[in-house]
């Protein structure tokens, strides 16, 4: 195969489906693919995955098989369980840059003992607005100081595993009101602010070492007018790349586009012709694959690439510098680079993100509340999970409470059924314990919730989303995200001492 063909494939980053790897993928790894996205899907034990990497690493020993991985509600390790780690909301409310170390090199423990070298993780986006739909939880925060000392925490621990990260979703995502998954977000801020509050965790990160930063598609236009970052020039080239003396972030690592079938760009440009516009503009790899996911694409997107270079649209010097980028990490994961990172230490600490999410906990007694005695009822009002998130991973408190007050019982209440009467009729004479997530962003969560604390004033409340609202009940614990031990940690908050 020609060295431009073996170019194109290595620049990309498909996903497949299934837990094992098709035949065409492995075929496509020995013609040049260097890269491998993992979702979900694709997973259903550490010994399975782990069986899986091998396999793909039997057909090409330095394949970089990359995932999803932030730990808190975005789970792909754990997405039928929930997450062993607390998200970044979480550990930016603890503060502690050595626990956000801790968790992030035990997650890259357990990545890499599966075989998986890079994670398109942390988030580095700055929550300024708390009702974004789609970031929320999975920043640390809303001040750039606190997000920046995380971000660089965490790029540390990660990559101390022997496994890149992937700092994203540059040049931030948290000011947006739109999920880029279904349209494309608009940031109107100016550059002085930008540099101010969204670059400045891309900065750390890029300090810390940070081996790969993911683009956002989402449009400023006081960087470019009409291209969203992950298509314009002076975005990746003109501030990412662009060195500290001339005012940019001076990054040369791999730059990784964020999904390109999402509707930001595949709505209005088309995979084929977004991913040229993205290499041509400085992007090194393409990703696609969390929701097309066969060999058709990777082979649209193979021959639109090396059409472009042929129709003079693409220059050949810029494919080839972004097919040896990706080598080049490849080598580093699968070299003396990320053995001697992880000469750091990475002995197992298992128990670390539960005692994060207790850590994370904050929680407010009105006067006179008094503890649960025995079973209780469980109102979950759940919302439609953003794309990111996924709806296959459970959360809420309901299994851990039960296990803690046995006899307790759980009701699931979305937008058509969340009416105070039913959870009342339900619960009966039990205490009741409402969890609910972004309730400041959901007019039906709270007007349910505000005619359940009418009626029963000893309602307990646990929010396991973004917390700006008022603490509201009898008690009210803040877990600062839903990953399973966030559950376990405020069950154990409403459930009281144990005898």
């Amino acid at each position: 195969m020609d060295t431009l063909t073996r170019d194109a494939l290595a620049v990309l980053q498909p996903g497949f489906t299934g837990t094992t790897a098709p035949e065409w993928l492995l075929r496509r790894l020995g013609e040049g693919l260097a890269s491998v996205g993992l979702f979900g899907r694709n997973i259903a034990s550490p010994e399975q995955l782990a069986a899986l990497t091998a396999r793909l690493r039997a057909e090409r020993g330095d394949v970089l098989v990359a995932i999803d991985e932030e730990g808190g509600d975005v789970t792909r390790l754990e997405a039928r369980t929930g997450s062993s780690f607390p998200g970044n909301l979480a550990l930016g409310a603890v503060d502690d840059t050595g626990l956000t170390r801790a968790v992030a090199r035990e997650l890259g423990r357990r990545l890499a003992e599966c075989g998986v070298n890079l994670n398109w993780a942390p988030s580095a986006d700055v929550n300024s607005d708390p009702d974004n739909p789609v970031i929320g939880v999975r920043s640390f925060g809303a001040d750039p100081r606190l997000v920046a000392r995380h971000t660089a925490a965490y790029v540390e621990g990660l990559q101390s595993a022997g496994v890149a990260a992937c700092t994203k979703h540059f040049p931030g995502h948290g000011d947006t009101a739109v999920d880029s998954h279904h349209d494309m977000p608009r940031i109107d801020a100016g550059l002085g602010t930008l540099r101010e509050r969204e670059l400045v965790p891309f900065r750390a990160a890029v300090a810390a070492g940070t081996k790969a930063v993911m683009s956002a598609h989402i449009l400023l236009p006081a960087l470019d007018p009409g291209l969203p970052a992950t298509l314009s020039p002076a975005a990746l080239h003109g501030l990412l790349r662009a060195p500290l003396a001339g005012g940019g972030l001076g990054f040369d690592g791999l730059i990784v586009t964020d999904g390109m079938e999402m509707r930001a760009i595949s709505g209005t440009y088309g995979i084929e012709r977004g991913s040229v516009l993205a290499l041509a503009a400085g992007a090194d790899a393409i990703c696609v694959g969390g929701g097309l996911a066969d060999e058709d694409t990777v082979l649209r997107l193979r021959d639109a690439l090396v059409a472009a270079v042929r129709a003079g649209e693409l220059p050949e010097e810029r494919l080839a510098d972004a097919a040896a980028r990706v080598r080049a990490l490849a080598r580093w994961t699968s070299g003396e680079g990320a053995a001697g990172t992880a000469e750091e230490g990475t002995a197992p600490s298992p128990e670390v993100g539960l005692t994060a999410a207790r850590r994370a906990l904050r929680v407010t007694a009105s006067p006179g509340y008094e503890p649960l005695a025995g079973p209780a009822y469980v109102a979950a009002f759940t919302p439609l999970a953003n794309i990111a998130v996924g709806d296959e991973t459970p959360w809420g408190i309901g299994a851990e409470l039960a296990r803690l007050l046995p006899g307790t019982r759980t009701g699931t209440y979305g937008p058509d059924v969340a009416r105070a009467s039913e959870v009342l009729a339900a619960a009966g004479g039990r205490r009741i314990v409402a969890v609910v997530r972004d309730v400041h962003r959901h007019g039906w969560m709270a007007e349910a919730l505000d005619a359940l604390l009418a009626a029963r004033p000893d309602t307990v409340v646990v929010e396991m989303g973004l917390n700006a609202a008022p603490p509201r009940g009898a008690l009210h614990v803040v877990t600062h995200g839903a990953a399973r031990v966030c559950g376990v940690a405020a069950a154990e908050a409403v459930a009281g001492p144990r005898n």
